[in-house]
């Protein structure tokens, strides 16, 4: 069940397939990332470039991982606090070269069977794209040295749309998929609730939260690609639960 043909030198599979996880430890380490320390310059006038594009973005700490290997369904990293203007420079490497992006991506699923999903709003970087509330590690996430998925992802899904998962049913298995260097780690959870409830909650929510980081939430009952805007991390997920539900 874990082995597979691999991508790169982490030891990752290929094709964004959806592939089982026994565990994610991700440590923390002090000082600066490497891609950080060499792209300093190019950095910061990218992210003049960026602001002028769009000024509602800010220039917060995250953790870039700098080495990631998977051994017997075992993710492995060593990340970085770098700020999130290098992130933005890095994710313009074509190969993605210098690091890797490790995210969390809960997969919120209603009682009657369907996805819920949020749709991001214009003066976010993702403007537009639609999949599972979730966002990048950051600080907050730290635990005794390593970044807490499971807490980054409860954290993202009550900002983005007030919905607790300590209310959800979870098997508590990570799945995850890969591609260009970047690692989305995946977790079902069932809400004893109606898509159309859960739809009403967030959309309750969004009137009362200030920052407004979605401009919607939707319901998503087929793997069809073009149904919504998806980012290139949902596309997989869709195909994966919705062939394991035939």
């Amino acid at each position: 069940m874990f082995g597979k043909p691999v991508e790169d030198s982490a030891g990752l599979p290929a094709g964004r397939q959806i592939f089982p996880l026994r565990d994610v430890r991700l440590r923390v380490l002090y000082g600066a990332h490497p891609f950080h320390l060499e792209n300093q310059k190019a950095a910061a006038a990218n992210w003049v470039a960026e602001i002028a594009a769009n000024p509602a973005l800010f220039d917060g700490p995250m953790v870039f991982q700098h080495r990631l290997t998977l051994r017997e369904g075992v993710v492995t990293g060593e990340g970085y606090v770098v700020p999130y203007s290098t992130f933005l420079w890095w994710r313009r490497q074509p190969l993605g070269e210098g690091g890797y992006h490790v995210f969390g991506l809960p997969v919120i699923v209603s009682a009657d069977g369907a996805i819920i999903a949020v749709r991001m709003a214009e003066h976010t970087v993702n403007r537009g794209q639609v999949y599972c509330a979730a966002g990048s590690l950051d600080p907050s996430d730290i635990v005794d040295g390593h970044c807490d998925i499971a807490g980054n992802m409860a954290r993202e899904v009550r900002e983005e749309t007030g919905l607790d998962l300590a209310e959800a049913e979870t098997d508590g298995r990570f799945f995850a998929t890969y591609g260009r260097r970047r690692l989305t780690v995946v977790r079902l959870y069932h809400f004893d609730l109606a898509a159309a409830e859960i739809l009403e909650r967030i959309a309750a929510h969004m009137a009362v939260d200030e920052e407004k980081e979605i401009a919607g939430a939707v319901a998503i009952r087929s793997a069809d690609p073009g149904a919504h805007p998806y980012s290139a991390a949902m596309l997989p997920v869709l195909d994966w639960f919705f062939q394991r539900r035939r």
